[in-house]
Order: structure tokens, then C-alpha cells, then sequence
């Protein structure tokens, strides 16, 4: 969507925060200073997840200071799935950018996003070199990547933790879907949009400590298996039709068996085991696929996401 044709500001920037007291007014400061350098109309929104510190204090002076500056404050922690997403819908801006407070994701390449942005790019995605991470790690996010290409509806950007520029329509796009827990990440490659990448090294955190541990990765992955995952559903299927095959072949050994005269009754009973085990993994199966039906009428996705209309009305 072209700036001229937008009534808000030109570029929202979305800054998650929980218990960022240190880094609060930097970030607001560096963002700021990258869009004036560009003469940019822009809006900044800050959204904190029940921070315990001196966040909030901090923001809401910043709030009266400066009136380019917004904060939503959460309830509870609502978690970094929801949290982050929810703020991206709130913006009213013709492009929003989306970056953590403790400048892990450099506010430096905001002017190279609008760039590819104004020339055609509706996603421009900052991608992380490498992380700064021990071996085991490393492997566990290597073998996480693999996992989740072949086995998600739609294949995630290795190392793309959500730092970057979303046009309109696509931020448009994704909040009319009504996900409960948005993996954000996922649902950007999901409709077909035109992306850019962008590798950057990732600086160390600026100041105070990072909200994330070994559960909060956990659950963070778990939502996205759940999200994103929903081919694993008919696994225990397969599953039970191997077993079927596997049961024919059975009765065939026992057959020939028979014919030999050897002992076939082994195979006949590993063979009536191997049936029920099937009938039962295939049915688990059926059930999965009901369950990822259920899940595609209740979340409103649209049929299609259109690129472009010639000579027809408006989309009803």
C-alpha cells in the first residue's frame, strides 16, 4: 500500500516490553532518530506484558513527552505469542515494523526495510547470521528447523524471530483470523505474500536480562507445534495403514508357512494383532483430521488472499 494512499501514519513501530526499565527510553530514542533521519510520519507503540519494574512509569512519561508515542499495558502476561501480535494489529500505520526493546534486533536496518518496502516488498524480514548460542543449542535449533519444514503446513524462515516491516494488507490479512495463539512467524509465509530477507548479525542485549528460559522456549515451541502443525494429526493414519500392510504380509508368511509345513500360527496371531493395531491408529487418525477440520472453520481463514483485482467491484 502506497503512503499516499493512507490516511494514518506511514510506518507504526511495535516494541513488546516486560520489565525492559533499562532499555525503554533508548530504544524509543534510536527508533525515533533512524525515522526522522527519513522524514517519515511514523507512530510508535509500546506494549507491555504485566512488567513488575518500572517499565510502565518510564513509557508513560515518554507518552506525555513526546505524543508520537503510544502504550498499550496488558493485563496479565498474555505471553510472546499474543502480546507482540495484538500490538500488530493495533497499528494504524500503512507498514509496521515489529522489534524487541533490548536491541537484539538493531534498529539500524529500519531504513533498509522501508526501502524494499517502497519497492514492492509486502514482508522484508530481518534474519539472524547466527545466535549466539552454545553447540547443543545450536543443534537443537538445527534439528527444530528441519522438523518444522516437514512437518508444518507451510515451511518457517530459519533463524526470522518476527524482526521486521509488514505491509497493510498483510497485518490486515492476519488479524481477520481468529488464532487464539498466533504463531506470528508462521502465519506470515502462510498466504503467498512477497517477502525480503535481510541477514544481519546480532548484537549482544543491551541491558538487563532476557524474559525468556528453558520453559518459555518450550511453550513457545509447543504453541507453534500446535499452530502450525496440524499434518501431525493424520501421522497415526499412515501409521495404521502401514500396519494393515504390514498385517497382509503376515498372513501371507503364515500362509506359505502352511504350505511348508512349518509352523504358522505365530505369524497368524502377530497378523490379527497388527489388523486391530491398524483399525485403531486409523480411526486415531480420522479423528485428528475431524479435529484439524474443526480447527479451519473455527479460525475464519479466508478461502483465498487476492493479489490483485481488474475490472471487477469491490470484494464482498
Amino acid at each position: 500500500m502506497q503512503p499516499s494512499e493512507w490516511s494514518g501514519p506511514e510506518i507504526s513501530v511495535v516494541i513488546p516490553t516486560r520489565n525492559e526499565e533499562e532499555n525503554a527510553r533508548a530504544i524509543a530514542s534510536a527508533v525515533a532518530a533512524e525515522l526522522e533521519k527519513l522524514q517519515i510520519d511514523f507512530e510508535l507503540i509500546f506494549i507491555d506484558n504485566a512488567s513488575t519494574d518500572a517499565t510502565v512509569p518510564i513509557i508513560k512519561a515518554m507518552c506525555l513527552e513526546d505524543p508520537r508515542i503510544s502504550l498499550i499495558v496488558n493485563q496479565a502476561n498474555f505471553g510472546q505469542m499474543r502480546s507482540p501480535t495484538y500490538g500488530i494489529y493495533q497499528a494504524r500505520g500503512a507498514a509496521v515494523i515489529n522489534l524487541c526493546a533490548d536491541f537484539q534486533d538493531p534498529p539500524a536496518l529500519i531504513p533498509e526495510f522501508i526501502r524494499c518496502w517502497r519497492q514492492g516488498s509486502m514482508i522484508v524480514l530481518g534474519v539472524r547470521k547466527a545466535e549466539r548460542n552454545g553447540l547443543v543449542l545450536r543443534m537443537f535449533r538445527h534439528c527444530a528447523y528441519a522438523f518444522a519444514n516437514r512437518f508444518f503446513d507451510h515451511a518457517v524462515i530459519p533463524h526470522a524471530t518476527g524482526f521486521g516491516l509488514y505491509d497493510r494488507k498483510v497485518v490486515d490479512t492476519l488479524s481477520s483470523i481468529d488464532e487464539p495463539e498466533p504463531f506470528f512467524r508462521g502465519l506470515l509465509v502462510e498466504f503467498g505474500y512477497p517477502f525480503t530477507l535481510i541477514p544481519y548479525d546480532r548484537p549482544a542485549r543491551s541491558a538487563g536480562r532476557s524474559n525468556n528460559n528453558f520453559f518459555t522456549l518450550v511453550d513457545f515451541a509447543m504453541s507453534a507445534l500446535a499452530g502450525m502443525g496440524k499434518r501431525l494429526l493424520r501421522i497415526p493414519m499412515y501409521l495404521g495403514i502401514f500396519s494393515e500392510v504390514l498385517a497382509m504380509v503376515l498372513l501371507l508368511a503364515g500362509a506359505l508357512a502352511m504350505i511348508g509345513r512349518y509352523a504358522a500360527w505365530p505369524f497368524f496371531l502377530w497378523a490379527i494383532i497388527q489388523a486391530n493395531v491398524g483399525i485403531v491408529l486409523i480411526f486415531i487418525g480420522l479423528l485428528g483430521d475431524q479435529i484439524r477440520l474443526m480447527s479451519e472453520r473455527t479460525r475464519g481463514t479466508p478461502l483465498v488472499v487476492e493479489k490483485e483485482r481488474i475490472n471487477l467491484g469491490p470484494k464482498k
